[in-house]
């Protein structure tokens, strides 16, 4: 057995993958039982929470009624017993070499000695009336004649000096002190005045303040005695463990931030983190009320002074390990498939998420937890004395529970955090799609459909969940929550009808749990054992000293004695009691001389955990497009050898088998998850044909779905259905689609051409029309299948994609793979991305070239940067404003906006707010004389080539790399890097600047790009502008460098045709669809530097193509598999002979 295993996780770190080992049959065992915990909790969340909470507000209002308070009543007594609680015994002789030791240190043996007890009495300094009233001089203390009492010089510290308090120590036989305390509670005032009170005439007099009455006191007192309790502490504590306590509660909180700042790390500002204190704390609650439930004495300085080392030491990262595999198994989750290749029904992601999370991290979890609570038990049944063996007991239970809370309370935390994820994800991707242009219900349609199945069955906010769902939702259960605790509090006062007084006697037994903290000897009354220890000497006979607590006085009335609270209601001052009480046994932990040195250790251990927790803070949520291993190169050679097309690079005159063609209908079959609307739309029987009056009177019923299609024909047809209008109509879209093309097949004016569109193989059914009706395209009359290939796989920024190009041009997606090959034969690709920003230049006008002069000045200066920005930012939550360009034609001023757009390409949403930020110039900014001539002044410049684009950029900016060996030139791509580095300078250089191009310094980037836009859904006219690029080739140390810088290339996973299921489905292959979800805009910055990898591949395989001769070759073998043909089918991209040859010509100088 490895001895490390016996250390929690945090101090032996994470193992590695391949080290992992296999789970045990512990862990077989345990993981289910945890797992079906979970599952209860995750199932019925908000009844957990509940549940657990109430009982953890039970817990504390018995602890408040029971401990806190029962302990308290026995310490403010002016009582012998209780003023001697606390005190010190140290003994001198001859035996001890006349050096105090304490009694239970000395092993000496000593013949009866003199046993004294140490008095001290304090005084406070009183101003009155302007004049500082002197304490008593110590023949003024009442001393019986009976008793021996010694006058012992007075000891001074630091503290007493600043509170300016005077001091008077006597000695006294032990058995003689009792009376002697009885005798000096009362201490006359000299030259006192008497003054007429509500109990007489009476005059101030020195009271002991243990004997005082607690007559309903007011805040301002009750602050002045908490003062005064904390400087009598700060006397009696050592400056070391001032500084140690201090340090001790610095690292608590240290802690908390670390808490908090993991789980910012994890997507959650702050409601994780309180919970997760929330959690602790009711395992606090929880343990405690079962330590002191079994009698174990626990004192709030008891618990001062170890939580601190206890939360330093154990720390949270049980709950951050968990949180973080909970949210990650939530991202990565997608839908099982069986063995038939079917879908089965999702899971609940929620389910799966918590599931998976405690399936992979729960059994460590557990058994740190078990080494933790053995540790502590070990220190529970140690007998160690000072609270150590009284601590660890409470702290084993505070794990325990803190374990339960963690599979219940807290995964059910997890679970609404689920919810609500889903729930900002959805109402984000609405809006954004809305703010693109989309419609509310396609928008609607397809959040629901990015959510998953199950989405609506497992919300715990119903259906229609509003964006300010979740703030109610956690405004409820935390004003919920308060509430309840504050009913609980106010209500101890009147329970079992007892007031406040007498809550104290409900628990008799347990008065013994707060104790008056021992005293240091020295500091108290070191110049009286200084006196007591020569007299000693003088007699020669061993002294034993009992230093009692100082002895605070207060100028009062006699009256404090025999005044009595009120017996109908809690008064003011009890009601403060409650805090003064609990804060009063908190400062009191700074006097304990064994407790405070616990908290070394803890410093000692909170340095590297804290450097643990911070390293924590800096996880993360798994991103689902990070891969979990390295790139395996066996599997990466599989992949390519099956997409592998062996025709690329076919030798001159080798024969090619004809395909054969396919004759089955356009129309595909049915699929499992379509449904045949067509069927819907048939009628089961037949109906006679109705006269034209009855079919206007049921479009007037609105009974147009009872018609039949011809009969929706006839009224369209006669103008009583517009066109636009048939889905509507129809509330069928299908059915719609189809008759939208028999109204065009028939109409007359068209009718000689447009006849066979009724029977025509263009598909229509089995489509999610819904999707594409108010978003997509209008005038339906069908779909156009495009083949869709991939090409790869290509390992970019070390991670492998399948690349789906949406093409007709033969060779295109082979050529594509070859130069996948080529290039993860060299490492894969590497991309950098340079800018984020989509653009839209509106141009307005104004009367004279002064005015536009003035209006771009205002643009360009700070003001106006921040006035439009301010404006522009406010039409949307997505859209920022980067900068604006401005430049003027005449009377004509032209501004560029670039924004970013998050994870939507975003042109409707700019649209918006540069509309919004026009309006502002021109209402509020001075310039109303401003005339808006176009929202679109083609100064963006969209869907147009223009110089501003390729050199100021538009869109994402990307740029890619790779380093191809010269071996792999010459085996793969059959040439070598001395030829492509002419080839690229001669063609893509030279060649483009003798035809005067605008960013096609390229092969052919369009080609990647426009099949890549077509299978993802982006916009084909974009690709005007998007295959923007300079391809540049260098011969690094033999081998080839290749990159593509492509300043403006327009993506997005969100809005237009990506809502579409086909197109969302390649995003999907990608894993780039819909909306990042921990930083939006990452999807559409990936998807980016996806097309640019990918431009890379074709480019380097083209180019070596040409270099090579085979281009003509290639096109040729696959055009003998073409259906003979009168016209030709596509347009082919063509060798140009002559650059061919001087290539050749070149090699062969070579």
């Amino acid at each position: 057995m490895n001895p490390s295993t016996l250390l929690p996780r945090r101090f032996r770190g994470e193992p590695a993958p391949s080290q992992a080992a296999a789970p045990s049959r512990l862990n077989k065992r345990l993981t289910p039982l945890i797992q079906f915990l979970a599952k209860v909790a995750c199932s019925h969340p908000i009844h957990t929470i509940g549940f657990i909470a109430l009982l953890a507000s039970s817990s504390y209002v018995g602890l408040l009624q029971e401990t806190l308070f029962g302990g308290t009543a026995s310490v403010s007594k002016a009582e012998w017993t209780s003023l001697a609680e606390g005190s010190r015994d140290l003994i001198a002789g001859p035996e001890t070499g006349w050096k105090w030791q304490n009694v239970e240190q000395s092993t000496g043996s000593f013949d009866e000695p003199d046993h004294l007890a140490l008095l001290t009495l304090v005084f406070p300094e009183i101003v009155s009336t302007g004049a500082v009233v002197a304490a008593p001089h110590s023949h003024a203390v009442p001393t019986p004649s009976n008793l021996s009492i010694t006058t012992l010089p007075a000891t001074i510290n630091s503290f007493a000096a600043y509170a300016r308090d005077s001091v008077l120590a006597y000695s006294v036989p032990y058995e003689q002190a009792p009376e002697f305390i009885a005798a000096a509670q009362e201490i006359p005032l000299e030259n006192a005045e008497e003054t007429e009170t509500q109990h007489g005439r009476e005059k101030k007099m020195w009271i002991m303040k243990a004997a005082k009455v607690d007559v309903g006191n007011n805040l301002v007192l009750w602050v002045r005695d908490s003062w005064s309790k904390f400087l009598d502490l700060l006397k009696n504590a050592g400056g070391l463990d001032i500084t140690i306590m201090f340090l001790g509660y610095l690292a608590m909180h240290i802690t908390f931030v670390s808490l908090f700042l993991s789980m910012r790390r994890l997507g959650s500002n702050f409601w994780l983190g309180t919970t997760t204190l929330f959690s602790s704390t009711f395992a606090f609650l929880f343990g405690l009320a079962v330590t002191t439930s079994l009698g174990i004495p626990i004192s709030v300085l008891l618990l001062s002074e170890g939580l601190p080392f206890l939360v330093v030491t154990i720390g949270f990262e049980k709950n951050i390990v968990l949180t973080k595999a909970v949210l990650s198994h939530a991202i990565e989750h997608r839908a099982q498939e069986t063995k038939k290749g079917k879908q089965v029904k999702q899971e609940n992601v929620i389910s799966y998420a918590v599931q998976a999370a405690i399936k992979e991290k729960g059994y460590d979890i557990i058994c740190d937890y078990a080494i933790e609570i053995f540790v502590l038990s070990l220190g529970a049944a140690s007998g160690v004395q000072g609270g150590l063996q009284q601590f660890c007991f409470l702290a084993a239970w505070i794990l325990f529970f803190d374990c339960i809370l963690l599979f219940t309370f807290y995964t059910a935390i997890l679970s609404i955090k689920l919810v609500i994820n889903r729930i900002k994800r959805h109402v984000e991707m609405r809006m954004v799609l809305e703010a693109d242009g989309v419609s509310r219900r396609v928008a609607e349609n397809a959040a629901s459909s990015a959510d998953g199945p199950n989405s609506k069955e497992a919300s715990l906010f119903g259906r229609n969940v509003k964006s300010s769902s979740v703030p109610k939702f956690k405004g409820l259960m935390v004003s919920g929550f308060i509430l309840v605790n504050i009913v609980n509090i106010v209500t101890i006062l009147f329970r079992n009808g007892a007031s406040f007084s007498n809550i104290r006697s409900l628990v008799g037994g347990l008065s013994g749990v707060v104790t008056t903290p021992p005293i240091d000897p020295f500091k108290v009354a070191s110049n009286g054992l200084d006196a007591i220890l020569e007299i000693a000497k003088a007699k020669g006979s061993a002294v034993l000293v009992s230093i009692v607590t100082p002895i605070k006085y207060e100028l009062e009335y006699p009256s404090v004695h025999y005044a009595l609270p009120s017996a109908t209601a809690p008064s003011e001052g009890q009601l403060f009691g409650v805090g003064g009480r609990v804060v009063g046994g908190l400062l009191s932990s700074l006097e304990d001389p064994v407790l405070s040195k616990w908290i070394v250790a803890a410093l000692a251990l909170s340095v590297g955990l804290n450097g643990y927790l911070f390293n924590v803070a800096r996880w993360t949520i798994k991103d689902p497009n990070t891969p979990d291993h390295q790139i395996d190169r066996n599997e990466l050679a599989r992949a390519q050898r099956f997409n592998e097309t062996p025709t690329v690079n076919l030798p001159l005159g080798e024969y090619v088998p004809p395909t054969p063609q396919q004759t089955q209908p356009a129309t595909p079959a049915i699929t499992d998850d379509e449904s045949d609307t067509e069927a819907k739309a048939k009628p089961k029987v037949e109906v006679e044909n109705r006269s034209m009056a009855v079919l206007e009177k049921m479009l007037a019923e609105k009974r147009v779905t009872e018609m039949t299609d011809e009969e929706v024909v006839e009224l369209s047809m006669r103008g009583k259905i517009p066109g636009y209008a048939l889905e509507k109509t129809l509330k069928n879209f299908t059915r719609a689609v189809k008759v939208r093309r028999t109204i065009i097949a028939r109409t007359r004016a068209t009718s000689e051409i447009t006849s066979v569109l009724e029977n025509s193989k263009l598909p229509y059914r089995h489509y999610d029309w819904e999707r594409v009706f108010g978003a997509c395209c209008e005038n339906v009359i069908g779909y156009m299948p495009i083949p869709v290939g991939v090409a790869g796989p290509l390992v970019i920024d070390g991670q492998s994609f399948f690349i789906p190009m949406a093409t007709t041009e033969g060779v295109l997606v082979a050529s594509t793979s070859r130069g996948c090959k080529a290039i993860n034969s060299g490492g894969g690709a590497v991309t950098v991305l340079t800018a984020d920003g989509m653009t839209r230049g509106p141009v307005v006008s104004f009367e004279t070239l002064d005015r536009a002069g003035a209006a771009k000045l205002w643009l360009d200066s700070e003001e106006g940067q921040t006035t439009m920005k301010t404006a522009f930012n406010s039409t949307s939550r997505f859209a920022r404003l980067q900068t604006m360009k401005t430049a003027i034609a005449g009377t004509n001023l032209y501004i560029r906006f670039k924004t970013t757009t998050g994870d939507a390409m975003g042109m409707n949403m700019i649209s918006k707010g540069c509309e919004h930020a026009l309006n502002v110039m021109q209402n509020e900014a001075g310039f109303d004389d401003m005339v808006i001539v176009s929202l679109s002044g083609n100064y963006c410049s969209d869907k147009k080539p223009a110089a501003i684009n390729w050199i100021e950029g538009r869109g994402k900016s990307v740029v890619a790399e790779a380093i191809i060996p010269g071996e792999v030139v010459r085996s793969v791509l059959k040439t070598d890097v001395d030829s492509l580095v002419e080839l690229n300078t001669s063609k893509n250089m030279i060649g483009s600047a003798m035809a005067g191009s605008i960013g096609g310094f390229n092969a052919h980037a369009a080609n990647i790009v426009a099949a890549i836009y077509l299978a993802t859904g982006q916009d084909p006219a974009q690709v005007v502008e998007s295959a923007n690029c300079i391809t540049i080739m260098k011969n690094l140390r033999g081998s080839l460098q290749i990159s593509v810088s492509m300043p403006s290339l327009e993506v997005g996973t969100l809005g237009g045709g990506t809502i579409l299921d086909p197109q969302g489905s390649m995003l999907e292959l990608l894993g780039v669809r819909g909306s990042h979800p921990t930083n939006p805009g990452d999807n559409a910055r990936r998807l980016a530097r996806i097309i640019g990898a990918s431009v890379l591949a074709g480019e380097l395989s083209l180019c070596s193509a040409l270099a090579a001769g085979h281009l003509v070759k290639a096109h040729m073998a696959h055009n003998r598999s073409a259906a003979p043909s009168g016209a030709p089918s596509r347009a082919m991209t063509p060798a140009p002979s002559s650059v061919s040859l001087a290539m050749s010509n070149g090699a062969a100088r070579r």
